[in-house]
């Protein structure tokens, strides 16, 4: 499964080849060690919120006061059986609206979901996909197409959501990297919040998102880009015989309607991203 990104853009890719995968035989007892475990902690964990959804969706429709923090639970306990360290900074957004994050990996959706209770917003297509495309309507991912004729529509939808309280994520890069760099921010998410029946009560809150390397290996190790598939990268994080960290650093909150535009508010969260990843990094 090549096809991770939340946007339907072009893949990026390093101008160097991904680093070799090599497990050894620790490394495969370690795949094993930490594997099962995980998978059933997710599948255990996506057993209870669908059971719990079929009674929380018909109490209180779109709103989920229950099930998100299962998703919370799951994916901060898949760091510690991956044995990543995980470290925020900053102050979780009180306000309705959206959040917004470099891409490098898989493991961002945990790493997010850890901290945040999110949905994250998605291509139309994922919701198609065997496997992750149930998981995602399982956590209540938000499916959007990109057809200007529904625009309208997919604001509505926006706005359903945010007035229920969900804080929405998206990557605005609109593909992973390498872990090393933040691409430019595309604009195209950005313009339905400048929607009037938005604009006035939006926020959004960008997060930087850092990789921190195991010991001795290359600093984009996590990192999940181009062409990579799925299944060699889980492999090769499960098999790690030392594990890194991943730190969420978490920016102020910028009100939609203290901007003139989608650009301008798209520079200001792309600005704020870059520049903490750009220090955090130097501290590896």
């Amino acid at each position: 499964m090549a096809g991770h990104k939340l946007v339907n853009e072009p893949l990026w890719n390093s101008e160097d080849e991904p680093d070799p995968i090599k497990l050894g035989l620790v490394g495969w007892m370690l795949v094993f060690l930490r594997g099962l475990p995980l998978a059933v902690l997710v599948f255990g964990g996506l057993l209870v919120l669908l059971v719990v959804r079929l009674i929380e969706r018909p109490l209180y429709g779109v709103r989920r006061p229950v099930t998100p923090f299962i998703s919370q639970f799951v994916c901060r306990n898949a760091f510690r059986i991956l044995g990543i360290r995980f470290r925020t900074s900053g102050e979780l957004m009180q306000q309705r609206g959206a959040v917004v994050a470099n891409h490098t990996s898989w493991l961002d959706i945990f790493a997010l979901n850890a901290r945040k209770r999110v949905y994250f917003v998605s291509k139309a297509e994922v919701a198609k996909w065997p496997g992750i495309g149930w998981l995602a309507r399982a956590t209540g991912t938000v499916f959007i197409e990109r057809d200007r004729k529904k625009a309208r529509e997919q604001t509505r939808i926006f706005e359903t959501r945010l007035k229920a309280g969900h804080k929405l994520l998206f990557f605005p890069e609109g593909t992973s990297t390498d872990g090393q760099r933040v691409l430019p921010f595309k604009t195209t998410l950005f313009a339905a919040f400048f929607a009037d029946e938005l604009r006035d009560f939006m926020y959004v809150q960008p997060v930087s998102v850092v990789y921190h390397a195991p010991k001795g290996q290359p600093d984009r190790f996590y990192g999940w880009w181009g062409d990579m598939d799925f299944a060699p990268h889980l492999l090769k994080t499960l098999g790690a015989r030392g594990q890194g960290a991943v730190e969420l650093i978490y920016h102020a909150p910028a009100k939609v309607s203290d901007f003139e535009s989608r650009k301008a508010l798209a520079a200001y969260c792309e600005e704020a991203v870059r520049h903490a990843h750009a220090l955090a990094g130097l501290e590896k």
